[in-house]
């Protein structure tokens, strides 16, 4: 029987409090890129260089993930999200006296761990309150990262426009104390102990082997993740510098991150929908088939016009991708390492967006266009596509239980 806990009132205020705090949380990902082309102009720098900010931030959004993860297993979300709001705050407020761009960089990884705590962190608490309904619960709290890419860059471009960067970022470091602490106060309530006791039986019911341990399967995960966001990073990191680029302007680059992150949202609340009928694997693998189509686009395609078109369309593919990862491990691994796992898995996705962003400026650096950096990133894709194909194939064997890891004898399903 179903605790009276899941997916209830309560679950889905906690929920429309938790998208608040990743709405605001986030911002740290998004504002290296809107002000890329200003730092890069101030400290004349090339775009490989340019670049490193944002790969700093998100190595320390990966590291965060997980160390924060873990610090929601054991003393809650609310402890975990009070320390990230300092420590964004002293990111953003710091980076305004760097004198230059290494410098700024450095700063960036403080910013990055952080943000952290607006994603898996928070996907992973908001999935203890969902049993039935836990796919579009993730997806929405997922979403939080895009709603913030989506609405910060148009908020923040008239501060840019006016008074440079460093007013946006004091801005940003005022938002980030007074909005998210507040909120997680609002998270201190804990999950019954029966309540967990039941995702636990679950999650044993369901498991049926691939003939892979929870860890080995944790670790081909986030091979996987690395090679999606290597693909995923090229447009969403680069389409402000791609449009200066081809003489469209900032402006015009910050307005297709938007719609590209829009549609993104669009992407995982459907994807969310889908999951709750079809499971974390299968969803991720038409989110991965998805993107890679949709990247081909960018290849003939750069008139203004079109580049809006193909923005939108990448949004709408790939915006289910990440929260896949977090539900496949929810579904199939232990409740109470929740944290620590699904951190890791996020944390993997984050180094393939860091590897993929600097790659991407340093390809253009080489090649003097972006075309190579799309190619490498449908490359990248590839491995993914291929990684969760064979995955879907295996689960459809019947395989003989193992030993896993310090779980004793589990058993992994990834349908």
């Amino acid at each position: 029987m179903q605790s009276n806990i899941h997916d209830s009132a309560y679950s889905w205020g906690r929920l429309a409090i938790t998208l608040a705090i990743a709405m605001i949380a986030n911002v740290g990902m998004w504002a290296i890129i809107v002000i890329m082309p200003a730092v890069e102009a101030e400290f004349g720098s090339l775009r490989a260089a340019s670049s490193l900010p944002y790969t700093m931030t998100m190595v320390g959004f990966g590291a965060g993930n997980l160390l924060l993860g873990r610090l929601v297993d054991r003393f809650g979300v609310t402890i975990a999200l009070s320390l990230a709001a300092v420590m964004i705050a002293a990111g953003f407020a710091l980076s305004t006296l760097a004198s230059s761009i290494y410098t700024l960089s450095l700063i960036h990884l403080i910013l990055g761990l952080g943000t952290a705590a607006g994603f898996g962190p928070l996907l992973a608490d908001i999935s203890h309150w969902f049993l039935r309904r836990r796919g579009i619960a993730v997806a929405l709290v997922a979403s939080g990262n895009y709603l913030s890419g989506a609405i910060w860059p148009m908020v923040l471009s008239g501060i840019l426009a006016e008074d440079g960067w460093r007013a946006v970022y004091l801005t940003l470091a005022v938002i980030a104390l007074v909005g998210i602490i507040p909120l997680s106060f609002a998270l201190r309530r804990k999950l019954p102990e029966t309540a967990h006791a039941q995702s636990e039986a679950m999650s044993r019911a369901k498991a049926n082997s691939v003939g892979l341990s929870s860890r080995q399967l944790q670790y081909l995960l986030g091979f996987a993740g690395v090679a999606c966001c290597v693909a995923m990073s090229m447009p969403q990191v680069h389409i402000v510098s791609y449009c200066v680029g081809l003489g469209y302007g900032p402006a015009v680059g910050a307005e297709m991150l938007s719609l590209m992150l829009m549609g993104g949202v669009v992407s995982r609340i459907i994807s969310g929908l889908v999951a709750d009928r079809l499971g974390g694997a299968r969803t991720l693998l038409i989110g991965s088939v998805l993107q890679m189509t949709a990247l081909f686009f960018y290849l003939p395609y750069d008139g203004l016009v079109s580049l809006y078109v193909v923005s939108l369309i990448f949004g709408l593919a790939q915006g289910g991708i990440v929260p896949s990862y977090a539900l496949i491990v929810r579904e199939y691994m232990p409740a109470r390492e929740a944290g620590q796992r699904v951190g890791f898995v996020i944390m993997m996705t984050i180094v393939g967006m860091a590897l993929g962003g600097w790659m991407s400026g340093w390809i253009f650096d080489v090649t003097g266009s972006y075309q190579m950096a799309f190619i490498n990133g449908i490359l990248w894709n590839g491995f993914n596509v291929a990684i969760i194909a064979w995955l879907l194939t295996r689960s459809r064997r019947p395989q003989a239980p193992i030993l896993a890891a310090g779980q004793g004898r589990r058993r992994v399903n990834v349908q």
